[in-house]
C-alpha cells in the first residue's frame, strides 16, 4: 500500500462540502477565539509553576522566546489556513504535502495535544473555582479537591469534569451560541487582566527580579517550553476553517491579530507578577489570585479568581472545540470510526463526537496530576507547528503557482527558523516527556496499521480506480 498517498486540494474542498457545518465566524470572532484559547492557562495558571520551577524572573524572556517562535509558526499557519480552509488544522495540510501517513501521526499528536490541553486547563480551572469559593468560606470534600497525589486524601478532582461536562454540551448546541458566550467571557478576562496590570504595577519591587536568572538560560528554554501550549490558541483558530464566512481573507486576521495581543499581554503579566511575588514563592495553581492575596488586596483577588475562571473556560471551549473538529475532518477521511464526522441534523455539530470527546477529557483531568498534562502538550504542539512549518517549504516546491490570499514573508528563513526555535524547544523538554511522547507515537503506529490504513476512504478511492482500470 502507498502510505504517503496525498489528496489533491480539490478533494479535500469537495470532502467538506459533503457534510457542511455552519458559516457563521467573521475575523472578529475568530480573533477572540484565538484570544479566548491563548490567554488564560498561561497567565493564570502556569506562570506560576514555570517562574519558580525553571526560569525566575526571566520568565519575562521565556515568553519572549515562546511568542517568537509564535510568529514564525502563525506566518505559516496563516498561509496554510487561508490557501486550505477546511477543518482539521495541520492533519489537514499534512494530507496534502505530504501524505497520509504523516498526516495520521501529527492528527494522532494534535489529538494527545487538544486532548490533554483541555484536561491540563480544567485542572488550572479547579484551583480558581476552588479559591473563589474559599473566599466564601465554602470548602469541597478532599476526595474531590484534586488527582491522585496532589494531595493527602485527594482522589477525584470534581471541578474539573465538571466544567468540560458543562462546555460539552454548550459546543453540543451549536458553534455560533459558543462563539457568543466565548466573545462575553474574553470581554471580562482581558478587563480582568488590565486591571491586574494597573493595580499590580504599583506593588513591583525591582529587588525580586534579583537574581534575574536562577536556573541559567537553560532554565529559560525549559521555561519556554513549559509554557509553550498557552500560545496553541491561533492554532485552535485554524480548525475553524469550515465555520468561517470568508476563510482566506478572515483566518490569517484571526491568527496574527490574536497572536500579536496575548504576547504583549503575557510579557507585561509575567513582569509584574516576579517583581509582586518572590519567583521561589509562586508554586501554585493559582499564582496571580496568590499575587493579590500576597499584597494584601483580598477583594482583587476575588475579582481576579471571577476573571480567571472566565478566561480559562474560553480556553477549555476553544481547546475542546478544536479537538471536536479533528476527530471530525480524521473521521470524514475513514482514519477513525465514521461515528465522529456525523453531523446532527438540527445543531448542525458532531454531535457524537462532542460528547464522546468531552467525557474522555473530563475523565482524564479529574484523575491525572496538571505537571504531568502540561509537558505533554508541548512536545505535541512543538511537533505540530515544526511539521506545517515544513509543509510551507514543501508546498512551495510542489504547487508554486497556486493562488495564495496570504503569503508567508521571507520563505524559505521563516519556515526554517520556525523549525529550529521549535526544535531547541523541544529539546529542552524533560526526558520523561521524550519518552512518553515516543510511546503515543508508537501506539499511534499500531493503531494505524490495524484500522486506519483499511478504513482510508482514499485508499478505497484509489484501489478503486486501479480495479476499473485493471477491468
Amino acid at each position: 500500500m502507498n502510505f504517503f498517498r496525498k489528496k489533491s486540494l480539490d478533494e479535500l474542498l469537495n470532502s467538506s462540502k459533503k457534510q457542511s457545518l455552519n458559516r457563521v465566524l467573521g475575523a472578529f470572532d475568530l480573533t477572540l477565539l484565538g484570544i479566548g484559547a491563548v490567554i488564560g492557562t498561561g497567565i493564570f495558571v502556569l506562570t506560576g509553576v514555570a517562574a519558580a520551577q525553571h526560569a525566575g524572573p526571566a520568565l519575562i524572556l521565556s515568553f519572549v522566546i515562546a511568542g517568537l517562535a509564535c510568529v514564525f509558526a502563525a506566518l505559516c499557519y496563516a498561509e496554510f489556513s487561508s490557501t486550505v480552509p477546511i477543518a482539521g488544522s495541520v492533519y489537514s495540510y499534512s494530507y496534502f504535502t505530504l501524505g497520509e501517513i504523516i498526516a495520521w501521526l501529527i492528527g494522532w499528536d494534535l489529538i494527545l495535544e487538544y486532548g490533554l490541553a483541555v484536561s491540563a486547563v480544567a485542572v488550572g480551572w479547579s484551583g480558581y473555582f476552588q479559591n473563589l469559593l474559599g473566599g466564601f468560606g465554602i470548602k469541597l470534600p478532599v476526595a474531590l479537591t484534586g488527582a491522585i497525589g496532589t494531595a493527602p486524601g485527594a482522589f477525584f478532582n470534581f471541578p474539573a469534569f465538571a466544567i468540560i461536562f458543562v462546555i460539552t454540551w454548550l459546543l453540543s448546541r451549536g458553534i455560533k451560541e459558543s462563539a457568543r458566550v466565548n466573545n462575553i467571557m474574553v470581554g471580562v478576562k482581558v478587563t480582568v487582566v488590565l486591571i491586574f496590570i494597573a493595580v499590580g504595577v504599583w506593588y513591583v519591587k525591582p529587588a525580586n527580579w534579583t537574581p534575574f536568572m536562577p536556573f541559567g538560560f537553560s532554565g529559560v528554554m525549559t521555561g519556554a517550553a513549559t509554557i509553550f501550549f498557552a500560545y496553541l490558541g491561533f492554532d485552535a483558530v485554524s480548525t475553524a476553517a469550515e465555520e468561517v464566512k470568508n476563510p482566506k481573507r478572515d483566518l490569517p486576521i484571526g491568527i496574527i491579530a490574536s497572536l500579536s495581543i496575548c504576547t504583549v499581554l503575557y510579557i507585561t503579566v509575567s513582569a509584574i507578577l516576579t517583581g509582586i511575588v518572590p519567583y521561589s514563592k509562586l508554586n501554585v495553581a493559582a499564582p496571580v489570585a496568590f499575587a493579590m492575596n500576597f499584597i494584601g488586596q483580598n477583594w482583587f483577588a476575588g475579582l481576579i479568581s471571577v476573571g480567571a475562571i472566565c478566561g480559562i473556560t474560553t480556553v477549555l471551549l476553544v481547546m475542546l472545540y478544536a479537538q471536536i473538529r479533528l476527530f471530525f475532518a480524521m473521521s470524514r477521511d475513514g482514519l477513525i470510526p465514521t461515528v465522529f464526522s456525523k453531523v446532527h441534523p438540527k445543531f448542525k455539530t458532531p454531535y457524537t463526537s462532542t460528547w464522546v470527546t468531552g467525557l474522555a477529557c473530563a475523565t482524564v483531568a479529574s484523575l491525572v496530576p496538571l505537571d504531568t498534562l502540561a509537558h505533554l502538550v508541548n512536545i505535541g504542539t512543538l511537533a505540530a507547528f515544526m511539521l506545517v512549518s515544513i509543509s510551507v517549504l514543501v508546498l512551495r516546491k510542489t504547487h508554486p503557482d497556486m493562488k495564495r490570499s496570504f503569503r508567508c514573508p521571507a520563505v524559505p528563513w521563516i519556515p526554517i527558523l520556525s523549525v529550529l526555535f521549535c526544535g531547541y524547544l523541544m529539546y529542552s523538554l524533560p526526558s520523561i516527556t521524550w519518552k512518553l511522547f515516543t510511546v503515543w507515537l508508537v501506539i499511534g503506529f499500531v493503531v494505524y496499521f490495524l484500522y486506519g490504513r483499511s478504513h482510508s476512504l482514499l485508499a478505497q478511492e484509489q484501489k478503486g480506480v486501479t480495479s476499473t482500470l485493471e477491468v
